[in-house]
């Protein structure tokens, strides 16, 4: 599985040192805002296996992030099939940073090395990328990377119980986009 630099980041595989601030991250109720109720101990360390379980298998998933100059754990940033049940298929890009890493352009950064990762070396056709109607933060972060939205592709995702977190949006990004925008 290949690390992805950039020039501040590398995502790269999950370590044992990841899963304490992982779970710090999944704790914050700020960092979870626009995903549902804080996860505990046990269900953030299920998630790194899951995460590094495909990193093995695919060659391609979810990354740990690291601040390069510091080896700071970061948060995560990635690709994965969309979820079973959602009104569309396809690959979504994703990202999620702790609270520390917040403000520094990291999300956009790391971002950018997977769509690159996603369409130069996978050669997806798009990617997209998915969040609550209410995220503004990660939706600039989409529109940076040059992605667009169009509310025809507005849903209520079914994983998330009813009230304001279930609105989402898709925001896509195909490869000739990609490639007139970033090239």
């Amino acid at each position: 599985m290949p690390d992805l630099r950039t020039e501040r980041l590398l995502l790269r595989s999950w370590r044992e040192a990841d899963r304490a601030p992982w779970a710090a991250m999944n704790a914050d109720p700020e960092v979870r805002e626009h995903l549902g109720e804080p996860l505990t101990t046990a269900q953030s360390d299920a998630s790194i296996d899951r995460f590094q379980e495909a990193l093995d298998s695919r060659g391609w998933g979810w990354w740990a992030v690291e601040v390069a100059a510091t080896g700071e754990f970061a948060g995560f940033a990635g690709l994965d099939p969309v979820e079973d049940g959602l009104p569309f298929t396809g690959i979504e890009a994703g990202w999620r940073l702790a609270r520390g890493a917040w403000g520094h352009g990291y999300a956009t950064e790391a971002a950018h090395a997977v769509l690159a990762y996603g369409f130069d070396t996978l050669g997806l056709p798009e990617i997209l990328a998915l969040t609550t109607a209410m995220n503004t933060r990660s939706q600039a972060v989409m529109r940076r990377l040059g992605m667009t939205y169009d509310p025809a592709d507005d849903f209520d995702d079914p994983s998330v119980p009813p009230g304001p977190l279930r609105a989402s949006v898709v925001y896509r990004l195909p490869r000739a986009a990609y490639r007139l925008d970033t090239r």
